[in-house]
């Protein structure tokens, strides 16, 4: 294979901030499929891999003798089906284009160090720190055709909160309506006005803690000031994944600055998530993300009503902490 090529070899995709995930995923497959448009793609969590499976899907098909396989959430993927992803990450047949995509944590560490000692190629998704995050909404921001001076960006921080995802939605309104313009501070505030109290992040405080009437009630204000739809599920998916990892990670002896940096929360939100944690468990997360996940969906068309479809969520969400 041409040097150049994303067949023929394997990249580790590592970090626990889910969009630069993606991004990272979606070029390499771009990528791939300009390559050869007519491989086969599959992307599948590393949980379903048993049985042989990953075998099937690496060795090609009698359709496609070129295959993308992207496996999700390494860290779960089952102990007997560790060797064979092993031998061929660490040599992939010429016909595969391999990316695996590991959240970070100490699950799995054992085959994330084996990658590593044999070079295999490694893109970190890091959670973008605090005071980075203004260059990344102005960068973002040239992304869609608009400037933004780091005043507009920090008040557009303030309004929406540090999710990615949320901040990407919310630049995505603002080019629907200003797309080739300089964003000066006034008019974020002008178009953000009255959101920055009731945001996604504030339905999703009150979904994990137990409150549904009042995540209820501010969903529904929410919707009516203007919050997109997607803003309320990424901001639930994103402080799930974070609970999830805190449960996860708790019983780890490492000190809090590093295991907020595994869960990738600033550390003061450890509190938090340890209280939470009183009422959750893993299965209950789960369900909760899947919920939201489904509802992510609708929200994008999926659904002819999308409040209807965020309400149902918050419901299921509010039984998957009582499980």
């Amino acid at each position: 294979m041409a040097a150049s090529s994303v067949f023929g070899n394997t990249v580790l995709i590592q970090g626990s901030e889910p969009l630069i995930a993606e991004r990272a995923v979606a070029g390499r497959v771009a990528q791939a499929q300009r390559e050869h448009p007519d491989a086969e793609l599959t992307q599948i969590h590393a949980g379903d891999l048993g049985d042989g499976r990953f075998a099937d899907l690496t060795g090609g098909s009698l359709f496609a003798s070129w295959v993308i396989v992207v496996v999700d959430d390494l860290a779960s993927l089952p102990e007997q089906s560790l060797p064979l992803v092993k031998q061929i990450a660490l040599d992939p047949f010429p016909e595969l284009s391999l990316t695996l995509v590991h959240g970070g944590g100490a699950k799995g560490r054992g085959l994330i160090d084996a990658l590593k000692k044999a070079k295999v190629s490694c893109i970190a998704a890091d959670p973008i720190r605090a005071w980075e995050l203004p260059k990344f909404v102005a960068a973002e921001a040239r992304s869609l055709r608009m400037s933004m001076d780091t005043q507009a960006s920090q008040d557009l921080i303030d309004a929406v909160g540090t999710d990615l995802r949320s901040l990407t939605g919310a630049l995505r309104q603002l080019a629907s309506d200003y797309q080739g313009e300089q964003l000066s501070a006034s008019m974020v505030r002008r178009y953000f006005a009255g959101r920055a109290e009731v945001t996604g992040f504030a339905v999703a405080d009150d979904a994990l803690a137990g409150r549904p009437g009042a995540a209820l009630e501010k969903l529904r204000w929410a919707l009516s000031t203007g919050v997109a739809p997607v803003l309320v599920t990424s901001a639930l998916a994103g402080s799930l994944r974070g609970l999830g990892k805190y449960i996860e990670l708790r019983s780890a002896r490492m000190p809090q600055n590093d295991l907020a940096r595994q869960v990738g929360v600033p550390p003061w939100k450890l509190k938090e998530l340890a209280r939470l944690s009183r009422d959750w468990g893993p299965k209950g997360v789960s369900l909760a993300i899947r919920a939201v996940a489904r509802a992510d969906e609708q929200v994008k068309g999926a659904a002819a009503d999308p409040g209807f479809a965020l309400e149902q969520m918050l419901l299921i969400i509010d039984k998957a902490r009582q499980s």
